[in-house]
């Protein structure tokens, strides 16, 4: 139920934003993964929306309780973790810090988007990045409560740090 209410918030997070970034999110997600890797043009419909896309969802986050909250973080821990892989980070390149900030942009477009990075990487996207996506219900979970959650997965977001995903 978790990660089903994860998405759920990412896709009213979006829902406010109209249907020219609705079609440009389905229209990333769809693109042909055999095409060149596509650089997110600057000032793209998506890019242009990512800012007001973080404010609704800390508006759908304010109120959660501080347990909701620590699940929530968990859910995309897991998530940037299971993207955490030598093939996705081919196609978005970046640093480190960039691989991360690049999976939390996958994760910020939504479960599609997602879904379809996670099965073909070749559909990410070079040097997009979503920073705030990576921490963001560790980030409320601060500002309401004034700690950082320990998730107690185990696990870390950090880039190269699944080791199913960089084989040796």
């Amino acid at each position: 139920m978790t990660e089903e209410r994860f998405w759920d918030l990412i896709e009213t997070a979006w829902a406010p934003l109209g249907a020219e970034v609705g079609a440009a999110r389905r229209a990333l997600t769809t693109r042909d993964p055999s095409a060149d890797a596509w650089e997110m043009p600057e000032n793209s419909v998506v890019e242009k929306a990512l800012d007001a896309f973080l404010g609704n969802l800390e508006a759908a986050a304010r109120d959660l309780p501080a347990d909701e909250l620590i699940d929530l973080d968990r859910v995309c821990e897991r998530l940037l973790h299971d993207i955490d892989r030598a093939d996705v980070h081919e196609v978005t390149d970046g640093s480190d810090d960039g691989f991360l900030y690049a999976r939390g942009f996958i994760v910020a477009m939504g479960r599609d988007f997602y879904t379809a990075v996670a099965a073909d990487p070749r559909v990410a996207i070079l040097d997009a990045d979503c920073e705030s996506m990576c921490y963001f219900f560790a980030h409320v979970h601060h500002e309401r409560f004034g700690t950082f959650p320990d998730t107690g997965s185990g696990i870390s977001r950090e880039s190269c740090m699944n080791p199913d995903g960089w084989p040796e």
